[in-house]
Formats: C-alpha cells, structure tokens, sequence
C-alpha cells in the first residue's frame, strides 16, 4: 500500500488600513488583526485552530498592510510557537475578498496541497475547521462554505445562502440581500480546492476584457479586483460546486469595538476547555477572581481591589487615565439572549460626527487605582509593546 501524505494550507485574509473604519479609534493605534481579544492577537485564534489540524504544512496572510514592526515581530514569534511557516504577502493594492487569492495562487498551490482553508481576520470562531475537513472528504467539491443561522431580520445584514438540505448543495447565495433570503448566513470560513482558482482567473479574464472594451488595451491593475461572494459564490450557486457545513458552534463577526468585548467574552468562556491556562485563578493574597479573566501576567492587581472605581462594558484605551472613585460605563451591545439565532447588530462606531453610546472608549494615559472593579472591559496597554500586548485585564 502507498503511504498518502496529507498536505494542507491555510490563508487568513486580514485586509488593511482604508477598512475596519467602524473599529477606529482602536485601530489607529494598532492593526485591526493585532487588535487583543481575550489576551491574544485577534488573529492567533485564526492561527491555533488552523495549526492544529492535521496535515497542516504553511499559513499565509493576506491583506495590503505594510509590514511594520509589530506585524513582523507577531509572525516571528507565531512561527516559533508553533513550529509552522507562516508567512505575510502583500498585496499591491485592495484586491477585494478573492484578488489576493488569485494573485498569490502560484504561493498557494506550491507544494500541491489536497486544499487550502481561507478564513477571514474579523470574525470570532471556534473553528470546526476538523469537521469542515471530514465533510469536504465525504463529498469532495471545489467550495466548501462555512454557515450557520441568523435570525430573520439579522441575515440580511450578512451573505444568505439557499441549501439543498439534503445535499447541502448551495442553490442560491445573495451577499446582503434587501429582502429575506434565507436563515442561514455565510460566516467568511472556507475550504477550497485547487479548483476553486479557476472561476477567479475567469472572473480576473472577464475584468480585463471588460476594461478593454471600454478604454485603451492594455492589463488593468482593478481587473486583479474580485470579490468571493458577489463574483463567485453568487455567480457558481446551483452549478453543484459550492456546498455548505453548517455550525451551531459560536461565532461572531468582529467589526466595531462593542463586538470586540463580545468576542472576547466568548474566547474566555471556550478557554475553560481550550487554554484554562490562559484564565487568571485564586491564589492565596491575591485578588479574587469571579467568572472568565485574563490578566496578563505582567499586569498587577492589588489583592483588596474593590469597588471604589468601576469600569463596565468599556475599552479603556492606550494611555488612558481613570482616576480613583471614578465610574466608567458603556451600553452593553450583545446579541438578544431570548433570541437563540440572534447576533451582533452591525452599527457604525460614529453617527452625525458622534461616539455612539453602544460602547465607550477612552484614551490618553493608562493609570487605574488598585481599588478597581473591572467587567467585561479590555485595558490595552501601550501600543510600543510586544506582541503580547501587555497589562492587560480582560474580564
């Protein structure tokens, strides 16, 4: 018998600067994929479900970042703990959910793996990448789309996909539709194959041809421009090639910052089970802790914090300062608990020129009293530091 070696890649799609502009003022001082939820990069927990499948030889980020220190200390850092290459490639320009893919194929198919998964930077998972793998290998096909379910007002603020729910074939995929489409909702984690490049070099052909058409020859760098799921999935739904895995695991997308404090809040509760090291404890004089908190281990909190300051439902920013007695209180912004399929509601940070009250965020210069009470809050310390992003309590 032939010995088979599985050979997988993993692509993580963290975009750039000219987006995440619901996440400012947070990512002016950090990029968005950096940002911590739960004490780690955002874009660490992408990397720990994906490390851990087996069979997996290489992870690539994509986006049009310059690769700054804080980026090229994290991948440094990453490759060590994990043992895996990870590598950073930039694009020339915003290419949309797909160009990236297309224009680093040749770096994606070295090494001919079996698939790759493609995982966007903003949403917050625990990442069945293992069962999407199996039900890939059950019923190969070129697409293989991560879903789960929204409510009925909620999913028109998402991708909609139409399933056959016999063979989970995707029937029909409308990206934010005006009316109601379907209940089951695209939640940016996929599984292609190979094959999965072709349909982008025809969408990539077709731009280019477009373009010619209407101006002078010549290669037009916006042909290079593909979105996945208006170009592919829209266009391909019913031709028996995109198939979905649905979920009832968690899952959010993180796209302001009150998402941000939900996020983390569900990273903490999965760390029970995941990384209960990573969960601060009781040890004797020290602080009491009460339900999921991480407190960096360079952080310290005084064993008789109480409540003379109280910090709730907030972001205290980078160089931020909260006075003793003081009463710092954002909106909570969770999902409708009485609604099982209910998610975050996608609202804008800034309305009419103003901070929504959905979440507060302070900045300036971070000092807070020993005698504080701090929940489901992030303290973010100075941007300068490593990529552990230290003294942070997250609660």
């Amino acid at each position: 018998m032939v010995a088979y070696t599985i050979m997988l890649k993993a692509v993580i799609l963290i975009g750039g600067p000219q987006k995440g502009t619901r996440f400012r003022p947070l990512s002016f001082e950090v990029p968005k994929p950096l940002f911590p939820v739960a004490g780690v990069p955002m874009i660490q927990h992408h990397i720990e479900a994906c490390a851990q499948v087996p069979g997996m030889q290489e992870i690539l980020l994509i986006g049009f970042y310059q690769p700054d220190e804080s980026l090229t200390r994290f991948l440094e850092a990453a490759q060590h703990e994990w043992n895996l290459p990870i590598r950073y490639l930039q694009e020339f320009a915003p290419l949309g959910t797909g160009g990236g893919l297309y224009h680093f194929r040749d770096q994606i198919l070295a090494g001919n793996p079996e698939a790759f998964f493609v995982l966007n930077a903003d949403v917050c998972s625990d990442f069945p990448l293992s069962a999407m793998l199996g039900a890939h290998r059950r019923q190969p096909h070129p697409f293989l789309l991560l879903g789960t379910t929204a409510n009925r007002t909620q999913s028109l603020n998402y991708g909609c996909i139409v399933e056959n729910p016999q063979t989970h074939e995707v029937l029909h995929y409308v990206e934010k539709p005006s009316t109601f489409v379907s209940d089951i909702i695209n939640c940016g984690i996929y599984l292609f194959t190979p094959e999965a490049l072709r349909p982008l070099r025809d969408v990539f052909q077709r731009n280019q041809q477009d373009r010619q058409l209407e101006d002078s020859p010549g290669l037009w760098p916006g042909a290079g421009t593909i979105q996945l799921e208006q170009d592919v999935f829209s266009a391909l739904a019913g031709q028996g090639q995109i198939f979905v895995h649905l979920t009832d695991g968690i899952w959010s997308q993180i796209k302001s910052a009150g998402s941000a404090l939900y996020a983390s809040r569900l990273y903490l509760g999965r760390y029970q089970s995941t990384h209960p090291e990573r969960l601060a404890k009781h040890s004797p004089g020290g602080p009491r802790i009460r339900g999921n908190v991480y407190i960096h281990p360079t952080a310290k909190v005084a064993p008789s914090a109480v409540e003379h300051t109280c910090v709730l439902h907030s972001i205290v920013g980078w160089g931020s300062t909260v006075g003793r007695w003081a009463r710092v209180e954002g909106t909570p912004n969770d999902p409708n608990p009485n609604d099982p399929r209910a998610h975050m509601d996608s609202e804008s940070l800034f309305k009419d020129g103003k901070l929504l009250p959905a979440i507060t965020i302070l900045g300036c210069r971070v000092r807070i009293p020993a005698e504080v009470l701090i929940l489901n809050s992030i303290v973010l310390p100075h941007k300068e530091l490593s990529r552990s992003f230290t003294n942070q309590i997250i609660l």
